[in-house]
C-alpha cells in the first residue's frame, strides 16, 4: 500500500494520521515542496495520471487507485473495523462526517487562502480570512463542549480539526487562550502517537526550511 502526499499536506497528514492509527503499514511517498513558492507542490506523473485535480493525497494499493483524503479514509475504516475513526452511533458518525465535511471544504480553504495572500495581499479579503478562523474556533469551542473528543470519541473530525488550527497556527492565526475547552482538547490529541508523529515530521520539515513551529507545538 502506497500513499503520494506533501510534507506539509493538510489533506495528506490526515490520511497519514488514520493510518497509523489503523495500525495499516503503508509506504509513503512525498512530492517536492517549496515553502516560499505560491505553487509550492512540483509535479508527479503517478499523482496526475490518478487524480484529475493533480492534488495529493493519492493511495495505491495493487489494482486500487484511489484519491481524495475522505476517500481514503472511509477506505482505512472498512478494512480495519476493529479500530474506529468514526462514532459507534449512527447519528453521532452523520455529526462528525458533517464536521470533517465543514473543515475540508469551507474552513481550512480560508485557512490556506492565508498563505497565498503573502504574495497578492488583500486587507479586505484578508480581514475575511481571519474572521473565518476565528469563527472556526468559535464553532469548535461550542461543538467541544465539557466532551474529551468533538464528536463522542476520537474520530476523523479530532484529525481534521487539529490539522487546520495548526495550519491556522503556522499562518498567524493561532488559537486564542480563552478557548479552554479547545486548548485542552489540542494538548490531547497532540499526545497521541500517530499526532505527534505526522505533524513532528511536518515541523521539522518546517525548522529545515527555518520556519518558525507555533509556539504551543515548538
Amino acid at each position: 500500500m502506497k500513499v503520494y502526499s506533501g510534507p506539509m499536506s493538510f489533506y495528506g497528514a490526515k490520511v497519514l494520521i488514520a493510518a497509523i492509527e489503523k495500525g495499516l503499514p503503508i509506504e509513503v511517498e512525498f512530492l517536492g515542496f517549496d515553502l516560499r513558492s505560491p505553487t509550492p507542490y512540483g509535479r508527479h506523473d503517478e499523482v496526475d495520471r490518478i487524480n484529475p485535480k493533480r492534488q495529493v493525497p493519492v493511495l495505491i494499493d495493487g489494482p486500487l487507485e484511489l484519491f481524495d483524503s475522505t476517500v481514503i479514509a472511509e477506505y482505512f475504516e472498512d478494512l480495519v473495523p476493529s479500530r474506529p475513526l468514526w462514532p459507534a452511533t449512527i447519528r453521532d458518525r452523520a455529526r462528525a462526517r458533517l464536521l470533517e465535511m465543514k473543515i475540508d471544504e469551507i474552513w481550512f480553504p480560508k485557512i490556506l487562502r492565508l498563505r497565498d495572500l503573502r504574495w497578492t495581499p488583500d486587507a479586505a479579503e484578508s480581514a475575511e480570512c481571519r474572521a473565518v478562523v476565528r469563527a472556526f474556533y468559535e464553532g469548535l469551542e461550542e461543538t467541544l463542549g465539557d466532551r474529551d473528543f468533538l464528536v463522542a470519541s476520537f474520530s476523523n473530525a479530532d484529525i481534521a480539526a487539529y490539522l487546520a488550527q495548526l495550519f491556522a497556527a503556522m499562518l498567524g492565526e493561532p488559537m486564542p487562550a480563552e478557548f479552554k475547552a479547545l486548548n485542552a482538547w489540542r494538548k490531547r490529541i497532540e499526545a497521541r502517537p500517530s499526532v505527534a508523529k505526522v505533524c513532528g515530521d511536518m515541523l521539522d520539515h518546517l525548522a529545515a526550511a527555518r520556519f518558525p513551529a507555533p509556539q504551543f507545538a515548538a
